[in-house]
């Protein structure tokens, strides 16, 4: 059987330049969080929703960042959730559950169908309050600068309204963990320190010069100084507002150790500048929320890590 040369010819360059258009399709161009893209995934987005190939890439991205949103967030919904939704639509349209199920039927609309779409709804919702909660970022300095802004306008006003709060005078022991002091042996040795305290066997700071693994208050009988409680971690900021002044706390546990402390006094002290930190941090955060909420898929690129490759 004779082969035309022509034909032969034709069909290798046909192959060859399929070839290269499927190479062409599989290129990666772009990678989302190290996720790629590949050019026939933008051929696609084109040839169902669009012409413009970079809305086309814009579309796969936002695609792979709400997948990544639902994942990350890790939400769950649950069947009391769901049923507890469609009783509430039920009585806001003024019908039984029975009633529902009929308007659902004459629209064509199967129950399982509508369980499962009211599940997506709701999913979806919590994955983009998930999303735009993350997308807060707030920066000391942004926070100094309007304070600073919002102090001097109310000053020019004359609305300067003087805010003061409770400072403590705080004193500590700490004891700190390691191999051959557990937290039960920690725990024990503050008892007995506070004990001896206590009945006069030592005094606070003598203890603090001689325990203490907070070198630096140690030195100088376990003393913090003035300060408002908040400056300190979550349980020592219980422990100062919670421990009657001249009374020493029963051992308590933080991030840094082990602690005994006395409040030794309390004084009031102005907070006009932090109040005014609170209202520019709250003013920041209210503005970048409703900014992400606009656009919750913004608010995932935000924070994604985008690379487009040529």
């Amino acid at each position: 059987m004779k082969m035309n040369l022509k034909s032969v010819l034709f069909a290798a360059i046909g192959f060859f330049v399929l070839a290269a258009h499927v190479h062409a399709e599989e290129k990666v161009v772009a990678t989302v969080n190290g996720i790629p893209i590949l050019e026939s995934q933008v051929q696609s987005a084109i040839n169902k929703k669009t012409n413009d190939r970079q809305a086309a890439l814009n579309k796969v991205i936002d695609d792979i960042l709400v997948d990544q949103a639902v994942k990350e967030s890790d939400v769950k919904v649950n069947n009391a959730q769901i049923d507890q939704i469609i009783e509430g639509i039920a009585a806001q349209n003024g019908l039984t559950f029975g009633q529902l199920l009929d308007a659902l039927d004459y629209q064509g609309i199967s129950y399982r169908a509508y369980r499962q779409q009211i599940a997506q709804q709701v999913m979806m919702s919590e994955v983009r309050n998930h999303a735009i909660s993350q997308s807060v970022d707030v920066s000391r300095e942004q926070v100094e600068v309007l304070a600073k802004k919002m102090l001097d306008e109310a000053k020019a006003k004359g609305s300067v309204a003087q805010i003061s709060d409770t400072q403590y005078e705080v004193r500590h022991i700490l004891l700190k963990l390691n191999p051959l002091l557990n937290d039960a042996q920690a725990k024990a040795q503050l008892e007995q320190i506070r004990a001896d305290i206590i009945v006069g066997k030592t005094t606070f700071a003598d203890a603090a010069l001689k325990y203490s693994k907070d070198y630096l208050s140690g030195a100088n009988g376990g003393s913090l100084g003035y300060a408002f409680p908040e400056m300190y971690v979550g349980p020592f900021n219980q422990a100062v507002r919670t421990t009657k002044p001249g009374v020493i706390s029963a051992p308590f546990k933080t991030e840094f150790g082990w602690h005994i402390l006395e409040v030794t006094n309390t004084r009031q002290a102005d907070r006009t500048e932090d109040a005014y930190r609170q209202k520019a941090y709250e003013q920041i955060v209210n503005q970048q929320l409703q900014d992400s909420a606009r656009d919750w898929v913004q608010a995932l690129r935000k924070r994604a890590n985008i690379k487009y490759i040529n």
